[in-house]
């Protein structure tokens, strides 16, 4: 099963659930029934599972060129002697295959019972995700598809506490995801695998613009996002006043700004991996933050 579980990242896919979770929760103020709960953490398990899984299949190929060139050591929740699981050899794409299909059949199951609307967005996700591996050697601009593909789990996660949400709020959410995304998850990976992508071809940012750019873009992209975050207690239907908006602004100081500064003044990789690691915590730190207030607030 390790190889399968390196092949969908499950170690970055179970911190990847708790943004769809700080977000349903915001949205609706309270913890839904348990029926609903355990519904929507198995829906998102399953989503991500094989979204992330679907990457590898699609990227199989540019993958094999990598490992053949030689692997540069993964950043922590990323780190695996299983890396790539299919390019290596160590798991057929058939069975890769097999794993994708049962998962996202889960999902679109699960996503069903939840919300019908849901599925769409599932769907949606996957074309994405197709089209952000197809354009690794077309375009730098696939961060922005990425950025898309991590916002779909959130923005799902609203319509399952909220079946017609104010869209302003909808669109807030997505922003705030999505620069969260491309500051402290794409960019920073790219950062840490720019010598692999180099050999093959890719366009990332890292690559078109040098280290200079590409952590001033970070540090902008996560600094917006802090700033986000400042808002988005507007849309939760109970209060979560001044002691709320400081605490989210020192998770976002000390997860995201710091770490992203420091990389922008040393344009070391190493620190581009250490910010992946802090950025991949920001949804379940954001999410403990609003549990606490939920239930003792």
């Amino acid at each position: 099963m390790q190889r399968f579980f390196a092949l969908s990242r499950t170690t970055h896919g179970v911190l990847d659930i708790a943004a769809p979770g700080f977000v349903a929760l915001l949205w609706l103020g309270k913890f839904p029934s348990w029926s609903t709960l355990l519904l929507s953490l198995f829906t998102a398990f399953a989503a991500y599972t094989a979204i992330y899984a679907l990457n590898d299949l699609v990227g199989v190929m540019t993958d094999k060129e990598k490992v053949a060139a030689g692997l540069k050591q993964g950043y922590s929740v990323e780190a695996s002697a299983f890396r790539y699981p299919l390019a290596q050899g160590v798991l057929d794409y058939r069975s890769g295959v097999i794993w994708f299909a049962f998962w996202f059949i889960l999902a679109l199951i699960g996503s069903y019972l939840l919300n019908p609307l849901i599925v769409w967005i599932l769907v949606a996700a996957a074309v994405l995700e197709v089209i952000y591996c197809l354009l690794l050697k077309v375009t730098y601009l696939r961060t922005l598809v990425s950025g898309l593909v991590k916002s779909s789990g959130p923005i799902a996660a609203i319509f399952v506490v909220q079946p017609k949400p104010e869209w302003w709020g909808v669109l807030l959410t997505l922003a705030w995801v999505f620069f969260w995304e491309i500051g402290g998850q794409n960019i920073p990976a790219d950062w840490n695998d720019v010598e692999e992508d180099r050999r093959v071809g890719a366009k990332t940012i890292i690559i078109r613009f040098g280290p200079r750019v590409a952590g001033l873009i970070v540090l902008i992209s996560l600094a917006i996002t802090v700033v986000l975050s400042l808002f988005l207690p507007r849309i939760s239907p109970i209060p979560l006043g001044a002691l709320y908006l400081l605490g989210t602004f020192l998770i976002g100081v000390v997860l995201l700004l710091r770490p992203a500064y420091q990389l922008y003044r040393s344009q070391d990789g190493r620190l581009a991996a250490r910010l992946f690691d802090h950025a991949s915590y920001y949804p379940l730190a954001q999410l403990v933050l609003l549990t606490l207030f939920v239930l003792f607030a």
